[in-house]
């Protein structure tokens, strides 16, 4: 096959429908539920995933649920009222600060970031995030996190994590996750309606997600397109500007973070192309002379996005089960 530019341009109106009825069947048919329930956050995702509940079941039969805490950009409560009131559904608003609190996020995630800066305190105006290297096409190096401390006075302090202290740090966060995924189903549960997930190709595909975070839902309806294929609904479905043009953003951490800086490395625009690329076994030296990129930084690339997926195989494995035991009676 040739590989351009534009070889992952899709029809938007097209894939619409297709995405509509395949949550229609899927959930009033197969799962015999009378609605939608989605997240929603003020990011693209989300912002795509509702106009297609919407156009599924009406927007009287669709819940959605902002699910903001402390560490959260006031930004995103406001994009995602808007999202709401374009497709003509009233939100809620189920802030996870206190059962976060209950479950000690806050307070196990500042321990593992004291130690390795003991004068963080979250109580004083200090702001964390994790980050990734940002020279992966340069350099290739692994991902290997750093955390980001924001003091009060403005000053950035960048510091190496160890192992412990980033997988501590991760779990805690992921409270953040998992609690949401609960929200979601109080919500669908009490409808008879069913959870509809927002991750994307990217996400699912490499592992940026929570098992049984955002990963636990009823239904995956964009989970087979990439990133930049979403803003393309996106424009098809008029999702407001604001959202299409905000930069994707973990919105976990206290410190502002774009998606790139903490797990793809890339932007999407490239990372999506590559990626399709060497799905199609397309090799590194004609992939490199559609991108303007060097054949080293392409098989950069490609071993990263390898290595994501191998390394988050197990995220979405179906649980293993055994056989029933052999009857000798």
């Amino acid at each position: 096959m040739q590989f351009t530019k534009n070889s992952l341009k899709i029809d938007a109106a097209l894939e619409t429908d297709r995405i509509v009825k395949f949550i229609q069947q899927t959930v009033r048919q197969g799962m015999r539920r009378a609605g939608a329930v989605v997240g929603i956050s003020g990011g693209i995702d989300s912002a795509v995933v509702l106009p297609l509940a919407v156009r599924a079941f009406g927007p009287e039969r669709v819940v959605a649920v902002m699910m903001p805490d402390k560490d959260s950009d006031t930004l995103s409560e406001r994009l995602a009222r808007e999202l709401a009131a374009k497709y003509g559904v009233k939100p809620i608003l189920e802030n996870i600060t206190g059962a976060l609190e209950g479950f000690d996020c806050y307070r196990r995630r500042d321990d593992a970031i004291r130690r390795v800066y003991p004068e963080f305190d979250d109580a004083k105006g200090y702001k964390a995030k994790i980050t990734l290297p940002d020279d992966l096409l340069e350099s290739g190096t692994l991902n290997i996190f750093s955390v980001v401390i924001i003091t009060p006075d403005g000053k950035t302090v960048t510091l190496p994590l160890g192992p412990k202290e980033t997988l501590e740090i991760v779990a805690a966060s992921n409270l953040k996750q998992r609690s949401r995924m609960s929200t979601l189903y109080l919500h669908a549960e009490s409808r008879q309606y069913a959870v509809i997930g927002t991750a994307n190709k990217n996400e699912h595909a490499q592992g940026f997600f929570v098992k049984y975070g955002d990963g636990g839902v009823d239904i995956q309806p964009i989970v087979h397109l990439f990133k930049s294929q979403i803003y393309q609904l996106a424009k098809h479905l008029e999702v407001p500007e604001g959202i299409q043009k905000r930069t994707p953003t973990t919105d976990t951490y206290s410190a502002p973070q774009d998606q790139k800086e903490f797990f793809y490395r890339l932007s999407f625009e490239t990372m999506d192309l590559l990626w399709f690329a060497l799905e199609r076994k397309i090799s590194a030296a004609e992939a490199s002379t559609v991108m303007g990129m060097t054949e080293v930084q392409v098989e950069r690339a490609y071993d990263d996005i390898i290595r994501k997926q191998r390394t988050t195989n197990y995220l979405r494995m179906v649980p293993p089960e055994l056989s029933a035991p052999e009857i000798i009676g």
